[in-house]
């Protein structure tokens, strides 16, 4: 049950979309959103503010770090302090935290109490990076201990999610996830496996058949055949989806160190939000 739900928050436009799904989940769950501000050590430690105190003629990580620190902590509060006004305004129960490290590494940590993480594709350095998806949320979406929601830039409420289904226990978990989601808010769900026998397709669809029949959700069963991360693409695409429910990561070790996983591919080009499942 999704009672617990965490957002990370860096005042990024990317950010703002991802507390608008948040607050949005949290309200339809009934539960409590936790709003999370991370100083990030980098930019405290780093060579660059050690170059520039140097240059300034401060003592390195002393004078300047100090000042940087202090900047950033009333930015995070501010930030955090705006949060919660949202919060209060939708009657929305919320804590905060402002923390301090490594983002991924905080957020991962502090995820260890919550239910769901709430991320933005990009964060507040978007224009540093190279990939379509932020480097510290394709960090988070490899290391977190619980399910992360990958929002769009934009919020859109769900109405058609799809589940990308293999049978594996991280697509069975991903199942779950989806029945829970659909049966709160309502909404169809379509199960789509991508199969290169036919016979193993419908296997694994009738296992998903019988998952599903214990919840009132109205189903649609879809089975397909080729690349995975491209059939799944294009489903989303032709059918108008609006949420992907799907399982981290594949079983291709070889092929991801090498190409990047299925999941990868998916979460760098989904045109919408991406519920992922360890």
């Amino acid at each position: 049950m999704i009672k617990n739900i965490l957002i990370p928050l860096d005042g990024s436009e990317h950010s703002s979309a991802a507390l608008e799904y948040a607050m949005w989940m949290t309200e339809k769950f009934n539960g409590t959103l936790i709003g999370q501000h991370i100083i990030d050590t980098i930019s405290l430690e780093g060579t660059f503010f050690h170059d520039i105190s140097g240059s300034l003629g401060f003592e390195p990580y002393l004078d300047f770090s100090t000042k940087m620190r202090e900047v950033l902590e009333e930015r995070g509060k501010t930030i955090l302090e705006d949060f919660s006004e949202r919060c209060r305004q939708r009657n929305i129960r919320q804590q905060t935290f402002l923390d301090m490290g490594l983002i991924a590494n905080e957020i991962c940590e502090r995820a260890k109490v919550a239910d769901l993480v709430v991320i933005g594709h990009r964060g507040v350095n978007e224009e540093f990076s190279t990939g379509l998806l932020g480097t510290t949320a394709e960090s988070i979406t490899r290391k977190c201990p619980r399910p992360v929601f990958v929002s769009t830039k934009q919020f859109k409420a769900p109405e058609r999610p799809l589940l990308a289904y293999d049978g594996s226990q991280r697509a069975s978990t991903a199942m779950e996830s989806a029945a829970e989601f659909c049966t709160v808010l309502g909404l169809p769900l379509t199960v789509l496996t991508i199969a290169k026998d036919e016979k193993v397709g419908q296997t694994v669809l009738q296992g998903a058949k019988a998952y599903l029949s214990a919840y009132s959700i109205e189903a649609r069963y879809q089975l397909d055949r080729g690349y995975p991360e491209q059939r799944i693409l294009t489903y989303l695409n032709q059918f108008e989806h609006d949420l992907l429910f799907i399982g981290a990561y594949g079983h291709r070790r070889i092929i991801e160190m090498v190409l990047g996983s299925a999941t990868e591919y998916v979460l760098r080009n989904a045109s919408c939000p991406v519920f992922l499942n360890r």
